[in-house]
């Protein structure tokens, strides 16, 4: 990837080269491809490419919430990992409006760029057992992106600690614990106050409720929610449950085998979906009240998920989709405008009728 400039600027997205005004995405990948080399074992093993991301194009507005859905292995969590600037193997460009209205590539920006850039964009991992080093303290753990991003050290750091701790509902007195001494809940809100401590303005969260109990999930949400609020914050959002992601966010980018196959507002996406995958993935989520239970079908996708290291021509969803033809196996649909403000990538987006949420 290279860094973007003014000569590669795009003034219809907002998005410009160092100078530029801070408009248009805080966040933007283009043609975005992660493709891991499959290697050959034995006489009769496969070479090739795992296309985990494979051309994705997103973005990200400043302010807003972005959900990123799709089933186990869709390739979200490694677009995420891609955001962050840690896939060498990653291909295209993820553009990001820094601070200063300076846009940078996240995976070839260096030095000072490069301690802005890890500043002001942070994660939030799934796992909060396994994401925290059990032999730190919760002052080393916060403190560290202090330390080697800020320089911040003695009774200032102490102190941001403490101020971040309290903002994340755990007590102060909790700074020289370690990981083994909280819930699943607490950790997370340690792992939220490691993420936020250096004021970021953009935070990545990989399914960071899903390994909650439902109870301890809404609170994380609520706290996400409201931190949003006061510290001006912007989501990507990964998730796999569909009601956490109607509930969190303002839009919904779909993937499917590596590729985004729909986005736009929430609430318009699952009220009236324009592809047949987004349909079944709205169709598997729960109802909450027991009287509606059973008043809408659940659709499900016929045959496997294909082989990433060996997707099927054409649309990469027509071997399980009801309504593929053979245009569908032959052509693959571009990502398009098929209403304001959503996209599909679907040859009868304007023609099919899917159910949504009612």
């Amino acid at each position: 990837m290279s860094t973007p400039t003014d000569a590669d600027a795009d003034p219809a997205a907002g998005v410009g080269g160092t100078g530029a005004t801070a408009t248009g995405p805080l966040l933007e990948t283009r043609d975005l491809r992660v493709h891991f080399p499959l290697r050959k074992r034995g006489r009769r093993g496969k070479s090739g490419v795992v296309k985990a991301v494979d051309g994705v194009d997103l973005r990200v507005d400043p302010g807003e919430t972005l959900g990123l859905v799709g089933e186990s292995g869709c390739g979200k969590s490694t677009l995420g990992s891609a955001v962050m600037g840690v896939r060498p193997e990653a291909r295209g460009e993820v553009r990001y409006r820094s601070g200063q209205g300076r846009v940078l590539d996240a995976a070839a920006v260096s030095g000072a760029d490069l301690a802005a850039y890890r500043r002001e964009v942070r994660m939030v991992f799934q796992d909060p057992h396994a994401s925290l080093n059990p032999r730190m303290t919760l002052l080393d753990i916060i403190g560290e992106p202090l330390r080697v991003l800020l320089g911040v050290g003695g009774s200032e750091l102490e102190d941001r600690v403490t101020a971040i701790l309290r903002r994340v509902g755990l007590r102060p007195d909790h700074l020289r614990r370690y990981p083994h001494a909280f819930s699943g809940g607490e950790r997370q809100r340690v792992s939220i106050a490691r993420a936020l401590v250096c004021e970021p303005r953009l935070v990545v969260a990989d399914e960071a409720v899903s390994a909650l109990d439902v109870s301890v999930r809404s609170q994380i949400l609520n706290l996400l929610q409201d931190l949003q609020d006061d510290m001006g914050l912007t989501y990507l959002f990964i998730s796999h449950d569909l009601s956490v992601v109607e509930h969190l966010c303002d839009r919904v980018a779909v993937m499917y085998l590596g590729r985004v196959v729909e986005t736009g507002p929430t609430a318009d996406i699952y009220a009236d979906p324009r592809h047949p995958y987004t349909e079944a993935l709205i169709s598997a989520v729960p109802i909450p009240d027991p009287r509606m239970r059973g008043s809408r079908e659940r659709i499900r996708l016929r045959g496997e998920l294909p082989d990433p290291a060996d997707p099927p021509a054409g649309c990469p969803f027509h071997t399980r989709c009801a309504y593929a033809t053979d245009r569908c196996a032959n052509e693959a649909p571009p990502l398009r405008e098929v209403a304001p403000g959503r996209l599909a990538a679907c040859h009868y987006a304007e023609e099919l009728t899917l159910s949504g949420v009612s």
